[in-house]
């Protein structure tokens, strides 16, 4: 499945449903009155977070979301059928942005969590409400108030107990394969690993979620390579792995290459240099060791 973290979307709650003007039209009754229904409310627009979801792809195939309108209002004081809701389904660690602001709006990180976004339109009142000792056939009704509508951008963060850093070809993939049930790409060349890999770890009592994080270089927190477009990705991370190639198929010192990585990380966020580390010392194995 290709792997989307970022998507712009326009949502759209449904409008309400006009009132209706109508009179009361039955043999033997006369001067019936008003008998015009209510509009039915527009559909609201839900966020839904999906733990079986990992990438925010299916936006990006269906950029417009809409709910439905309110139907309108009817004679013989029948109200219009309101709009159905529509459900947006993320992954967890989606946050959700104005684009045209820039303000940050949700933060989804709870597992089946739903959130109410953008209210329906109010249906517009038929003539029957408008009824007093005064007037007793108003000719006039309301229509639906309009649906709300917004320019979004989806943001995904991945979720995840440990992530797994490192140089390209440091062999975070491979670790990932086997401790879990994930299938990353593995290949003896740098940047085989293009965009995260999520893998679940069974403990026994409990699982652990890791994440595999494309390599990073120098500069990556200035955009160099995969850059800051992953980087984001270890934020919600409590604990890093850190793979330390020591055989001569990399390139550079190995204390100089960890230090790098841990420089990379500083000076995209501080927060993150803070967090705690295990050391993976691999490809101990290869002959050509240091």
């Amino acid at each position: 499945m290709k792997f989307v973290d970022q998507v712009l979307i326009e949502a759209r709650s449904g409008d309400g449903g006009r009132g209706c003007v109508s009179f009361r039209r039955e043999k033997f009754i006369p001067r019936g009155g008003p008998d015009g229904g209510d509009g039915g409310r527009g559909g609201d627009i839900y966020f839904v977070v999906d733990s079986s979801l990992t990438t925010l792809l299916d936006f990006r195939y269906q950029r417009h979301h809409r709910a439905k309108n309110g139907g309108p209002g009817l004679g013989k004081d029948m109200h219009g059928k309101g709009g159905g809701d529509l459900f947006l389904h993320v992954p967890p660690g989606t946050l959700v942005f104005d684009d045209e602001t820039g303000e940050q709006m949700l933060d989804l990180t709870d597992s089946d969590e739903r959130v109410l976004f953008l209210k329906g339109g109010q249906g517009g009142r038929g003539n029957a409400r408008f009824k007093t000792s005064t007037n007793r056939a108003p000719r006039h009704a309301q229509p639906g108030m309009p649906g709300e509508v917004r320019q979004l951008r989806l943001e995904l963060k991945l979720l995840a107990d440990v992530g797994l850093i490192g140089l390209p070809n440091a062999g975070k993939s491979t670790l990932i394969s086997v401790i879990s049930a994930a299938k990353p790409k593995i290949s003896d060349y740098p940047f085989t690993t293009l965009v995260p890999n999520l893998g679940v770890v069974d403990l026994g009592d409990r699982t652990m979620v890791v994440a595999d994080i494309p390599g990073l270089i120098e500069g990556a927190s200035e955009g160099q390579g995969l850059g800051t477009r992953f980087l984001r990705h270890v934020e919600r991370t409590d604990l890093f792995l850190h793979l330390v190639d020591l055989s001569m198929l990399q390139q550079g010192d190995p204390v100089e290459n960890f230090q790098l990585i841990n420089n990379e990380l500083e000076r995209y966020d501080i927060e993150l240099a803070k967090k705690p580390q295990l050391v993976v010392f691999n490809k101990i194995d290869i002959p050509e060791v240091r």
